[in-house]
């Protein structure tokens, strides 16, 4: 099986039951983009529910419409997201993801992948 892909967006990786998801530097993410995002993670995952550890701390920006859709078609099989931020950008982006857009499953934001990893095993 398959484990790892990549897009102009981000790396994709599965491991020890988890999904990982690290954005690369500096990208800015538009509808379009998530799409390919979703699209990217649903195929690796093979119709497979896991919790994810989504990297966001080189994200520059995430439109509202990008947000809009990860909240709804973004979570379908996601058992939970947890979020790795830096206290600037990346912050300020997932909690207001998190108040905004109210997604269906628990997602929180963490500044250790290690937290975010305690939170995800509760999912797996």
């Amino acid at each position: 099986m398959i484990d790892y892909t990549e897009n102009n967006y981000a790396t994709y990786k599965i491991a020890e039951g988890i999904l990982y998801i690290r954005y690369h530097i500096g990208v800015t993410i538009d509808l379009h983009a998530a799409v390919k995002i979703v699209e990217e993670r649903l195929s690796l995952q093979k119709g497979q529910a896991y919790p994810a550890l989504c990297d966001m701390r080189g994200v520059r920006e995430v439109k509202k419409a990008a947000r809009d859709y990860f909240a709804l078609e973004g979570s379908v099989l996601l058992k939970a997201v947890a979020f790795l931020v830096e206290p600037s950008v990346s912050e300020v982006i997932s909690k207001f993801y998190v108040l905004a857009n109210k997604p269906p499953i628990p997602t929180q934001a963490f500044q250790t992948p290690e937290e975010a990893e305690i939170f995800l095993a509760n999912y797996l």
